[in-house]
C-alpha cells in the first residue's frame, strides 16, 4: 500500500445487492435518447441558414418529413384524410386493435397494406414495436417510386378486400358431415335416374 492512501473500509451494515437488469429484474437506469444530428450534417444546416442571413433572407424551416405512428394519431389523420400509405403489423395483439383499420382506410379511399412483424415497424420509429405506421408527405424525389409502391399496394390490398373476406373459410368437413353429404348425393342422383326413366 502507498504512503497517503487510506484503505476503504466497507461498512458492514450494507449490503451490497448487484442489480439484475434481465427481464423480470431492476428497471432499467434511465438513458437519455435524443438522437443528435451528425456533426457533419449540423455545420451543413448552419452554413446554409447563416448565408440565408447574409443575404438578407429570412431563413427556411422546412418541416421534416417523418413517419407518423401510434393508432390514436394514425385513426385521426385517416380520418382527417391526410395519411397517404398506412402499414399494419399482422401480429398485433390483441387483434381487435387494428382489426377495423383497413375498413376505415377503405371508406377513406387511402392506401394501405399489412406487412409482417410490429417489431420491424418499431425499428422504423426507433422503438420496440409499432402497431400501425403512416406517411402523409414524402420527398419530390421519391414521388415517382412512391406512386408506382402505391398502385401495387392498391391492387393487392384495397382492390381485393372483397375477394379475401370471400373466401374465409377452407370448407373442411369431418367424417359423419361427409358421410351425410355423400348419402344426400347419392339419394339425389337416385331421384333424378328415376324421373329420367
Amino acid at each position: 500500500m502507498k504512503n497517503g492512501e487510506k484503505e476503504k473500509v466497507a461498512n458492514p451494515l450494507f449490503e451490497k445487492r448487484p442489480k439484475q437488469f434481465g427481464i423480470g429484474g431492476a428497471l432499467p437506469p434511465k438513458k437519455d435518447l435524443h438522437r443528435p444530428e451528425d456533426k457533419a450534417a449540423k455545420k451543413e444546416r448552419l452554413l446554409k441558414r447563416a448565408q440565408a442571413e447574409a443575404e438578407g433572407k429570412a431563413p427556411e424551416s422546412k418541416k421534416p418529413v417523418v413517419v407518423k405512428y401510434g393508432l390514436n394519431h394514425v385513426s385521426y389523420l385517416i380520418e382527417q384524410n391526410k395519411a397517404q400509405l398506412v402499414v399494419i403489423a399482422h401480429d398485433v395483439d390483441p387483434i381487435e386493435l387494428v382489426v377495423w383499420l383497413p375498413a376505415l382506410c377503405r371508406k377513406m379511399e387511402i392506401p394501405y397494406c399489412i406487412v409482417k412483424g410490429k417489431s420491424r415497424l418499431g425499428t422504423i420509429v426507433h422503438k420496440k414495436t409499432a402497431a400501425v405506421l403512416c406517411l402523409t408527405t414524402v420527398k419530390n424525389e421519391d414521388k415517382l417510386e412512391f406512386i408506382k409502391i402505391l398502385e401495387a399496394i392498391k391492387a393487392n390490398f384495397n382492390d381485393k378486400y372483397d375477394e379475401y373476406r370471400k373466401k374465409w373459410g377452407g370448407g373442411i368437413m369431418g367424417s359423419k358431415s361427409q358421410a351425410r353429404t355423400k348419402a344426400k348425393e347419392r339419394l339425389l342422383a337416385k331421384e333424378a335416374a328415376q324421373r329420367m326413366s
